[in-house]
């Protein structure tokens, strides 16, 4: 299996906007009403919101290819990108995600990885994310991957509130 993960730019977005919709379904329609989930989508894969994220030098999102194929992507956020104040010793790992037929082959680790290989190159503390509550298998993952729950925010899902846990993981 040949993986290659490169960093996406403005001539990404329309394949960013489309992986981001096509895996965050894929990942969340099941539990979640198909009034909150348009809602959800509408704002946080907008062309305009991801364009304006792309722009910003504090955020950076990631494709992962498994044999030339988009298998997946990543967001990682610094500074004041990040989605809770987290201080500038932190670095985000916003979103994760991997299209249904590449879950389970290590492409998850791959992108944790990297987004780790970033926060020592930048001389970050520490990494962290928010899971939500019922995502157990992510929350296992995460587990594995070192990571300890620390906190929890909330996340609104359209107008539906839901729990976030923080985790966090030590890297220095």
């Amino acid at each position: 299996m040949n993986v290659k993960i490169t960093k996406c730019t403005q001539k990404d977005l329309p394949l960013l906007q489309e992986i981001s919709i096509e895996t965050f379904q894929q990942t969340f329609k099941d539990q979640n009403s198909p009034e909150n989930m348009k809602a959800y989508i509408e704002s946080a894969f907008d062309s305009n919101q991801l364009e304006t994220e792309l722009a910003n030098a504090s955020t950076a999102f990631f494709f992962v290819y498994i044999n030339q194929e988009v298998a997946g992507y990543l967001k990682i956020n610094t500074d004041e990108a990040q989605s809770e104040k987290m201080g500038k010793d932190s670095l985000e790992i916003e979103r994760i995600y991997i299209q249904d037929p590449f879950q389970k082959h290590g492409v998850g680790r791959s992108l944790l990885n990297k987004a780790v290989t970033i926060a020592k190159e930048r001389n970050k503390s520490f990494v962290w994310l928010g899971v939500w509550e019922k995502n157990e298998n992510a929350i296992s993952f995460y587990k594995r991957m070192g990571f300890i729950h620390t906190s929890e925010h909330a996340f609104y899902m359209g107008d539906e509130k839901q729990t976030d846990l923080i985790m966090t993981k030590t890297i220095k």
